[in-house]
């Protein structure tokens, strides 16, 4: 009888071992998915952070192209810069790379934007009668520098839609 109760209880401490240790796996595995979420809430939050920054200095911009004072252009793109470089310096958890991208080719198309901007509005400042500005061209370059912002702010709703769809 001795051997048949120790069986058992060798049976009965296996059977709790491997449930322990069943246990300590899915605990494990929530711990990851617990840590998983963290990490991605901290970068969401990040990239609000930044994007919120975009936007108070692109606002500066639009109120130096109101006022059409290039400086102050120059100045105030050069504050979105540093916001678009903040974005483009974040470490993206693996499974928001997608929504990283959309983003950082977003702000990389509105930085291409601002710069042509930039570059035709001291074309027009600099010119002189000796080499007057070509006003022929203006609408074309115009219309270059709207589709660029115009697909920066299309990628820039795509990354939204990304982090949404993985938010639901």
């Amino acid at each position: 009888m001795k051997r048949t109760n120790l069986i058992r209880l060798l049976a009965v401490a296996l059977m709790g071992a491997l449930l322990a240790m069943a246990l300590g796996g899915c605990m494990a595995q929530n711990n990851t998915g617990n840590t998983q979420q963290a990490e991605n809430r901290q970068y969401m939050s990040q990239v609000n952070q930044v994007m919120e920054d975009l936007a108070n200095r692109l606002d500066g911009f639009n109120q130096a192209v109101s006022n059409g004072d290039l400086v102050g252009m120059k100045n105030q793109s050069d504050n979105a810069f540093k916001a678009i470089d903040d974005l483009n310096a974040l470490e993206a958890p693996e499974e928001l790379k997608d929504i990283q991208t959309a983003y950082v080719d977003g702000c990389n198309d509105l930085r291409d934007a601002l710069s042509q901007y930039i570059d035709l509005y001291t074309e027009m400042e600099n010119a002189t009668e000796e080499e007057p500005f070509d006003y022929t061209a203006y609408d074309s370059r115009l219309k270059e520098i709207q589709s660029k912002y115009d697909s920066g702010i299309d990628k820039l709703e795509e990354g939204d839609k990304l982090a949404n769809d993985k938010d639901n």
